[in-house]
């Protein structure tokens, strides 16, 4: 089973009303799965980030294979293609 994660910018300390506005946001966007909204940073410190966006590649059995830092796409940073090309990889590993 693939994963797929997509960016919801958002400041950090968001109240409840804030939060619930992210939804017709990610509904708009035609985004069909788990967004997290992190108010308290505890994903993100759980994760040890210090960059954001940080983009992590785990395979079938949970462990982080690939991370990249930074906006994937930067000034012609060709990190999207990257990325997919990992997660082709990755789907393509047997195992899980």
């Amino acid at each position: 089973m693939l994963l797929r994660a997509e960016p919801v910018r958002h400041e950090l300390g968001l109240d409840r009303e804030q939060e619930t506005a992210v939804v017709p946001i990610v509904e708009e966007a035609g985004i069909e799965y788990a967004v997290a909204v992190d108010n308290e940073s505890h994903n993100w410190n759980a994760w040890g980030n210090r960059v954001w966006p940080s983009v992590y590649l785990v395979d079938k059995r949970g462990f982080v294979r690939y991370w990249w830092y930074g906006e994937l796409n930067w000034q012609g940073t060709q990190g999207e293609s990257w990325m997919r090309g990992k997660i082709a990889e990755l789907a393509a590993e047997s195992g899980g």
